[in-house]
Parts: C-alpha cells; structure tokens; sequence
C-alpha cells in the first residue's frame, strides 16, 4: 500500500487495492475489544495533478463489549474513505505548515503509506459505546448483576444526597 508520490501524480495512476489487513496489533490493549477479524481494504487511488485521491470502504467483522452489561456484540461495519494527499510544501529545506482548513493531507517524502491512515480511519470509526440491544438494561452499580438476566435485589431509591438529612426528620422515635 505504498506509492510513489510525484510518480503517482505526474503519469496520472490508477491503482486498486484489494487486501485483507491484520489489525488485531491496534486493539491489544483495549479491554472493550473482544476480538477483531481482518480490515477488509477495497480502494482505488488515483493521480491527478498536484494530488492523490483514496476513495474506496474499509469493511470489519468486529466483537466489542456492550458499554451497559460488558456482554459481546458482534459488528459488522463498513467505513467509506475518501481522503485526497498532496506533496508537503517545502521552502528553504523546511517544511510549510499547512492550513488546518485544508482537507487534503500533506505527505512528508517521496513515498504515500496508506497503511497508517488506514488503521487512524479505523479507530476514528470505531463505535463509541456499542450496545446488546437499544433496551439493554445494564449492571446493578451496587452488586454488579447483569440486569437483563435478573433482577438483583438491591435497594434502587435514589436520595438527593443535598437531601439526605431530611430523611431522618420523620422517623418516629421509640
């Protein structure tokens, strides 16, 4: 997945890429990843002048945890890419800072990796907070019990705790 920039731009080239990407590496570390299946990449990368347009899906059969009961969730997900790159702007052997308006990314060198945006597009999309179901009920914050699967029997009245001195006004002494 790597391309020669001024090559790429000058003879006008299309390429297609069709791969199947290891990915499990990124996610590691992260608890709420189950497992990953391989990143599927479908991309055509195309030359123009002063620039390289990605455009293409990234597709992923993913297990994350349920960010309410921790059960798995197998995903399915299909990410659209589209990223244009352009040559880094070089002045006096230093390179320019580029606009953070711009939407096209600068590359550094002589060579375009589209390895690491890949993988950045990946995590970007990653969901934040997948769930079991839309009506799944969590775990009970006193006992930890998976409430989809029973009920606990722990005490759910919550008190104000700026009001929590009240309660006792009431009680009748003995």
């Amino acid at each position: 997945m790597q391309f020669h920039v001024q090559e790429t731009m000058s003879k006008g080239i299309k390429a297609n890429i069709d791969e199947n990407l290891d990915v499990s590496d990124l996610f590691k570390d992260r608890s709420d990843v189950v497992s990953t299946g391989p990143l599927h990449v479908s991309l055509q990368v195309t030359g123009n002048e002063g620039s390289i347009t990605v455009e293409g899906e990234l597709t992923i059969d993913w297990e994350l945890a349920c960010s309410r009961c921790l059960d798995p969730v197998k995903l399915h997900s299909k990410i659209p890419v589209y990223d244009q790159f352009k040559p880094a702007a070089v002045e006096d052997g230093e390179e320019i800072e580029q606009d953070e308006d711009d939407d096209i990314i600068a590359v550094s060198g002589d060579r375009l990796d589209l390895k690491p945006y890949v993988e950045e597009v990946l995590q970007l999309f990653m969901p934040f907070a997948p769930l079991c179901s839309n009506d799944c009920k969590g775990l009970c914050q006193n006992c930890g019990q998976n409430l989809n699967e029973q009920k606990c029997s722990c005490n759910t009245d919550r008190i104000d705790p700026r009001m929590a001195v009240l309660k006792d006004l009431f009680k009748d002494e003995q």
